[in-house]
């Protein structure tokens, strides 16, 4: 039988105030907890796609991870502080406290949003939106449990969102 774990976020999100585009994912999987960084799991794609879409090498390190999200202007969260949770199951997600943004939008350039997977953009049209409004891009998940999508394409996809929406 599968149980539910209240699980709260531990670890701080990646920006600056630089950053002009946020990733939101929903919130760590299992991995991710136990790495204490974001995206841990390695058939997760998502440094890969980064690394890809900038045409930088594929960060190993959890500095490195850091500098390539800071170098391209970009910030990582999630949309959740708290919820309970089966495992890494996003679909199991229940009593969710959302991700206090405010402080983020506020000090940084940020401008566009991005969902990281359509549960991601769900939870924040529902839980964040009304605070931010800043509407958020559904993009594919880096997720291995979307195995439909390549990593080629999701560097396309990913690429028009991220390439595109810069600001100067």
């Amino acid at each position: 039988m599968d149980i539910y774990h209240t699980v709260k976020h531990t670890f701080d999100p990646v920006w600056n105030n630089q950053s002009g585009i946020l990733i939101l994912g929903t919130f760590p999987s299992v991995k991710s907890r136990e790495q204490n960084f974001y995206y841990g799991h390695p058939q997760n794609r998502f440094w890969k796609l980064i690394a890809a879409v900038y045409e930088e090498p594929v960060p190993e390190t959890i500095d490195e991870k850091k500098e390539l999200i800071l170098m391209h202007h970009l910030a990582v969260w999630d949309v959740i502080d708290q919820c309970d949770i089966i495992g890494s199951s996003d679909s199991s997600i229940r009593n969710v406290i959302p991700c206090d943004l405010e402080g983020m939008l506020k000090e940084s350039r940020i401008h566009t949003v991005i969902a990281n997977g359509t549960k991601a953009y769900e939870l924040y049209r529902k839980y964040q939106l009304p605070k931010t409004g800043i509407p958020a891009r559904k993009l594919p998940s880096t997720s291995p449990a979307n195995a439909a999508w390549s990593l080629e394409r999701l560097k396309e996809e990913w690429s028009r969102a991220l390439l595109c929406t810069r600001q100067t």
